[in-house]
């Protein structure tokens, strides 16, 4: 969900008149396309410089043209307005019944309107987004209305517990939010413009990035910009690619997916580990003469079924010629991993970068029966054709350098 950070809200349909100024170089041609008088446009332009305390324009006698701070903004300004302008073909593909085009998306640039939509979205009760936002129950309703009048479809269906988005809210969802999360991400290109990093770094952390690679490159990160806010989700995969295309989450890090196509993601790897099999200290295993003998009747902490990590497992398990291991408990988490090991016989396969701490110092061993074809490539993933904020861009050169420096 968005967090402002900003007392100023900034007006997304000045935002939509100042690129339109900026493609056609001049308020008469922008007031033309976008049928308002050039009074409307000129006096939107000078609200939005004044809501930015930055000039957005030269005003030469030949056309507008934009400043530094102007080019700043305007790479962003751009992609939130693209994405909204793009919803209602993508409600037309919806629905059903026979209808013409739907309308021009004007009834989206509204800020407060998106912004109920999508703490509706999130809460489901139309007095707990009231009492959040600072507005009255009938604001709500009305705002709701009116987006509901827009997208011709209901958009949220009510309960008793509340109200649910519809499929029509699913499919606004992404766009609106990742509009939003641009309008707030505004603010930091200019602060960077005059030499400033703010702002908040928002993380989707996968299991082999928690343990050394992130906090490591966070930890020194923080050294130098003390003042930026880092938040890290670890939800599954799944969850954390959904919150990324609607712009919640800045960058996915950990275990790239080996068979993902998706054209919406790219991806970068950043090294490559195998797994490993890893038991207590002392473990019999250790001294047996022939322990891969021993691997198809020992009990297995596993990651979960279909996980990744567990496919190759068990491809490992076939080219060794071996049954696939059957798991006594499956879990991805390192702390439950260390603990059942260490209070155990059991035997636990894992990505080496997972427990690397616990093999570095001492407290887990690992036995010596390599894994075949279970190299993992670790990296980041990206929202395709997104634009990092200045923080973000600074934090991924942490990372760069904590992978150089072999901090993985």
């Amino acid at each position: 969900m968005l967090k402002r950070k900003h007392d100023k809200i900034i007006n997304i349909m000045q935002l939509r008149f100042f690129c339109q100024v900026a493609l056609r170089g001049s308020v008469s041609r922008a007031a033309d396309d976008l049928f308002r008088t050039q009074s409307a446009i000129t006096r939107a332009i000078r609200d939005l410089e004044a809501a930015l305390n930055v000039t957005l324009f030269e005003r030469h006698y030949s056309g507008m043209v934009p400043t530094e701070y102007g080019k700043c903004i305007l790479p962003r300004a751009r992609r939130a307005i693209d994405d909204l302008q793009a919803i209602p073909a993508l409600l037309q593909k919806h629905h059903t019944r026979s209808s013409g085009p739907l309308a021009d998306a004007g009834w989206l640039f509204n800020t407060r309107r998106l912004a109920i939509f999508i703490q509706l979205y999130h809460v489901n009760h139309t007095q707990t987004v009231a009492q959040q936002l600072g507005i009255t129950q009938p604001a709500v309703s009305a705002a709701l209305k009116v987006l509901e009048k827009g997208a011709d479809s209901a958009l949220f269906r009510r309960t008793p517990e509340g109200v649910r988005p519809t499929p029509a809210a699913e499919l606004l969802y992404p766009p609106v939010s990742r509009a939003l999360n641009e309008l707030e991400n505004i603010w930091s290109d200019l602060a960077a413009r005059r030499g400033v990093l703010e702002g908040t770094v928002r993380i989707g952390a996968l299991t082999l990035s928690r343990t050394r690679l992130l906090p490591s490159a966070i930890a020194a990160f923080l050294a130098q910009h003390p003042g930026i806010t880092l938040m890290t989700n670890e939800s599954p995969y799944e969850s954390l690619v959904a919150d990324m295309r609607a712009g919640n989450i800045d960058f996915i890090i950990g275990a790239l997916r080996q068979d993902e196509d998706l054209p919406d993601l790219c991806s970068e790897a950043l090294f490559e580990e195998d797994m490993l099999i890893l038991l207590r200290n002392n473990h019999p295993l250790l001294r047996h003469p022939d322990p891969r003998s021993q691997l198809a009747t020992a009990q297995w902490v596993l990651p979960r079924a279909n996980a990744p990590a567990r496919n190759l497992l068990d491809k490992a398990f076939v080219t060794l010629g071996l049954p696939l291991p059957q798991p006594t408990v499956e879990t991805g988490d390192a702390a439950m991993v260390r603990g059942l090991l260490q209070g155990s016989d059991m035997l636990a396969a894992v990505s080496a970068s997972q427990m690397r701490f616990e093999t570095d110092n001492g407290l887990l061993s690992v036995l010596p029966v390599p894994l075949p074809d279970t190299t993992r490539r670790i990296g980041l993933t990206f929202r395709a054709g997104s634009l990092p904020s200045p923080a973000t861009q600074a934090l991924l050169r942490f990372i760069y350098q904590q992978v150089q420096d072999g901090a993985v």
